[in-house]
């Protein structure tokens, strides 16, 4: 059954985020009714208290940033394990389709769980549409993944025995077998109908019913205890205890890295840092570099030749803002990078204000060598690094892309 505690819209400093359990769960925020958007957490008391930071935009998208105005409400759903907050965040999502999830991530990058419709149906990890999920974070279902099937083998490549015969070759077991993570119908080792039970099993768990799971595998060792299998019921006991004490660390630690768990912490933080290059408004140029989770994205790295005033950095910076943004299919930024002082930040500040966007702008002043000078507008100084990093290879980008041009003797 969930659980639900009402939390007013109140400021941070009075949330009370210490009325939640520092236990693994789901989060809802609501307004109204409508569910607008569903995490998981290790921690619900830790991960609902990061929502609710002065500088919301650092460690949160604009996007969730737009969610928490609309929010009037929270309620949560404690669970035994993050395994089963990560199942049930799926289902719940698959169930209810909040806006801001559906908005947050385009829906063809996620991952889902899927029975394939054989007589021993594979289990096997789709994009896009599956039977089970959405899952966002592919490290997370691979290392739930993992979890899972040493508690129920299962198939998700070998060809059943029967097939195989018919083609007259061996039925000898896949190496899963030999690493008991599969139960080898390759090789003749499972009934259809026990197969059957092990995707029945399945099922319950990714439906996010462990109580119900617990009580038919209950049911099935007794029965068998009756028949004196003894040999059996004690793999369903044991497939009991693990279901009651599952360990995932390792998904722990997943969950730790794909999350911002503390103000100012930089996890799922994306920089963008813009330059332009040109001398004497010749071969002018403009660049954005990217920065996420602390590393260079070098694959998102974005070109730009200037098309209007191109001896005017104030209005280059404007031109490129203004086209970057004319791809909706790009990640928003939580934070962005000019080079040169307030003339800029405010340029670029217009920007983002004609097109509704709250995104912090920080601009790194050089000196006479062109060195780092100062950075104004920086709210929180542990970035300070990452956002030095992001200017330099700005500078090199555009520097890099202007020569090239004029190497070539091409005029824009």
């Amino acid at each position: 059954m969930m659980k639900s505690q009402y939390l007013k819209k109140l400021p941070s400093t009075l949330l009370g985020a210490g009325n939640l359990p520092d236990a693994p769960g789901v989060y809802f925020f609501k307004s109204g009714n409508e569910i607008l958007y569903i995490g998981k957490a290790t921690s619900l008391k830790d991960r609902v208290k990061s929502y609710f930071v002065r500088d919301i935009l650092m460690s949160r998208s604009p996007l969730i940033a737009k969610m928490l105005e609309e929010a009037e409400s929270i309620e949560f759903a404690q669970t035994d394990s993050v395994l089963e907050a990560l199942i049930l965040e799926a289902s719940v999502i698959k169930k209810h389709q909040p806006r801001y999830n559906s908005r947050e991530k385009d829906d063809k990058s996620y991952n889902y769980v899927t029975f394939t419709e054989e007589d021993f149906p594979k289990v096997i990890v789709t994009r896009g549409s599956g039977t089970y999920g959405p899952f966002p974070h592919s490290g997370e279902l691979k290392e739930a993944l993992k979890i899972i099937r040493k508690i129920f083998p299962y198939s998700d490549s070998c060809t059943p025995c029967v097939a195989l015969a018919k083609r007259s070759r061996p039925c000898k077991p896949c190496f899963n077998v030999q690493l008991r993570l599969c139960p080898g119908p390759c090789a003749n080792l499972i009934s259809k109908q026990d197969y059957r039970k092990i995707i029945r099993h399945l099922k319950l768990f990714f439906e996010a019913k462990k109580t119900e799971l617990i009580k038919s595998l209950e049911k099935e060792m007794k029965a068998l205890a009756r028949e004196h299998k003894f040999e059996e019921a004690e793999k369903i006991k044991r497939q009991i205890f693990a279901l009651e004490h599952i360990q995932d660390i390792a998904l722990i630690k997943q969950d730790l890295e794909n999350s911002s768990t503390a103000l100012g912490a930089t996890r799922k933080m994306r920089v963008e840092a813009y330059d332009i290059a040109h001398i004497s408004g010749t071969d002018t140029v403009g660049v954005m570099t990217v920065a996420e989770n602390n590393e260079l994205t070098k694959s998102q790295y974005r070109k730009f030749k200037i098309r209007n005033d191109k001896n005017d950095d104030t209005n280059n910076l404007k031109e490129i803002i203004t086209r970057r943004l004319g791809h909706p299919e790009w990640p928003l930024p939580n934070l962005i990078v000019v080079d040169g002082g307030v003339a800029q930040i405010n340029a670029a500040l217009a920007i983002l204000k004609a097109n509704n966007l709250d995104i912090n702008v920080v601009g790194v002043v050089k000196d006479d060598r062109h060195k780092a000078r100062e950075i104004l507008g920086l709210r929180d100084k542990t970035l300070e690094k990452l956002v030095l990093l992001a200017n330099v290879e700005a500078h090199r980008f555009a520097i890099g892309f202007h020569r090239k041009l004029r190497g070539k003797g091409f005029r824009i």
